[in-house]
């Protein structure tokens, strides 16, 4: 028998019509093309280009196959083989009846021979229109109730706890064996606290933006505040990058005040810390005193906060490391 079936595969994170030249020649050569309930887009496209596709969406996988297998060994005088145009969902069970019914050939003849071709590749970040597409499912109606009935305000503990876990993650030992995988999921989480907030955007009925206006302003944002990167801008060190980005951020947010931009909603010594910061020079001990009114207890802690600064590391980090080394210890062993 012989003959030859191309498995095209395609990716439903890519363009209708964008696949790998291969792909367009193994399409273009077959006798025919088969595919099971293909994309509306694409057959389009694929018409556009003179390819005709057999929609086989009607009959059972294994028949699928047999029809594979049929079609190609009657291209054998012609040697051009019939092709398969992959579904977005993988078309499941295909690969596993062909091969199912290849053996069986092979048992009185010589079978058909296989090719999988990789048609479309995703690029890197493609599984982000994944989660957009979740996200459009549990909030469009038929979806998820608990979704359907968020805001941003209903929102706010969820990206508070989850920022909060993916700290966590990141400060577990380098050597947990667990680390990566438990910040690769605590980063999924607050991902989609993003995805969810941009979602709830677009539907906003008088002032609506999505998360490609989202990626977009923070696209621009980083080439701005990175000249020595995408402009002629030359920097000595990291230091001087922060400087940057600190003049170009003051430029772009037109900010009157001294403390302008630090939430108030931030941790007390991440907030100190900032506040510090944005003092032209260190404070003394009687300046700190002011600061804290007179509260002797405030003035210790402004004085760790400064200290911490002037050591470059944060003292909210160093403090929460500390509880948790304290806490990792036996009770015998605390004293």
């Amino acid at each position: 028998m012989t003959g030859r079936i191309v498995l095209v595969l395609t990716s439903p994170r890519t363009t209708p019509g964008l696949l790998s030249w291969p792909a367009w020649q193994a399409l273009h050569a077959a006798r025919t093309v088969y595919a099971a309930d293909p994309d509306p887009s694409w057959l389009d496209a694929l018409a556009a280009a003179g390819v005709t596709v057999h929609d086989l969406a009607g009959l059972p996988v294994a028949e699928r196959a047999a029809r594979l297998v049929a079609a190609a060994g009657e291209t054998v005088p012609e040697g051009a083989g019939v092709a398969w145009f992959g579904s977005p969902d993988g078309d499941p069970g295909l690969t596993d009846a062909l091969a199912i019914r290849l053996a069986r050939l092979a048992q009185t003849e010589a079978p058909p021979e296989v090719e999988l071709l990789v048609g479309a590749h995703d690029v890197a970040g493609a599984r982000l229109l994944d989660l957009v597409a979740v996200m459009d499912r549990l909030r469009s109606p038929g979806g998820c109730p608990w979704d359907a009935e968020q805001t941003h305000l209903s929102l706010l503990p969820y990206l508070l706890e989850e920022t909060h876990e993916v700290i966590e993650a990141i400060e577990r030992p380098v050597e947990d064996p667990e680390r990566r995988a438990h910040l690769v999921e605590e980063l999924g989480d607050l991902l989609l606290q993003v995805m969810f907030h941009a979602r709830l955007g677009e539907e906003d009925a008088t002032e609506p933006f999505d998360i490609d206006e989202v990626a977009a302003g923070i696209v621009a944002k980083l080439v701005r505040r990175h000249p020595h990167v995408f402009a002629e801008i030359e920097v000595d060190g990291a230091a001087e990058v922060v400087r940057n980005w600190e003049q170009i951020k003051a430029e772009e947010k037109q900010r009157t005040g001294l403390f302008d931009g630090i939430p108030a909603s931030l941790p007390a010594l991440s907030r100190a810390q900032k506040v510090l910061g944005r003092l032209p020079e260190e404070l003394d001990d009687a300046a700190l005193d002011r600061i804290a009114g007179g509260d002797p207890l405030a003035a210790v802690l402004l004085a760790a906060v400064r200290r911490a600064r002037l050591e470059g590391v944060e003292a909210e980090s160093v403090l929460r490391a500390a509880l948790a080394r304290w806490e990792g210890e036996t009770p015998s062993a605390v004293s």
